[in-house]
């Protein structure tokens, strides 16, 4: 099992930054894939960035170039770097896992296992 927690979000204003963290416990694991996404009420989860314990990053083009993922392992923090931020990415921000799985379902659009409660962004 893995606990995920968010944290770092808040009220920003366009072009501004914010860096998510997303604190994860539990069984530590040699094979796994973080990643983050966001929802708005009334819209399809988007996912946004992944990395896999090899350090592979992949993003999605909403976000390419403006965010970056990360990962510190010795603290188990995942963040995400926010810059360049736009209204259309208010939302509310989650960070997500899983493990034992196919490195090549690690992405923005693939399935995982663990969620966080999220964290809210407002860009304005």
């Amino acid at each position: 099992h893995v606990q995920l927690v968010e944290s770092g979000g808040g009220s920003v204003q366009a072009g501004g930054s914010l860096r998510l963290s997303c604190a994860a416990s539990g069984r530590t694991y040699s094979k796994w894939c973080m990643g983050w996404f966001r929802q708005v009420p009334g819209k399809e989860r988007e996912g946004l960035a992944t990395i896999d314990s090899r350090g592979i990053t992949a993003y999605a083009d909403s976000v390419k170039g403006r965010f970056t993922i990360s990962k510190d392992n010795v603290k188990n923090i995942l963040y995400l770097q926010m810059n360049s931020l736009k209204p259309e990415d208010t939302a509310t921000y989650y960070c997500a896992a899983k493990v034992a799985m196919t490195y090549e379902d690690c992405n923005p659009t693939g399935t995982f296992s663990y969620w966080g409660r999220g964290t809210q962004v407002t860009v304005s």
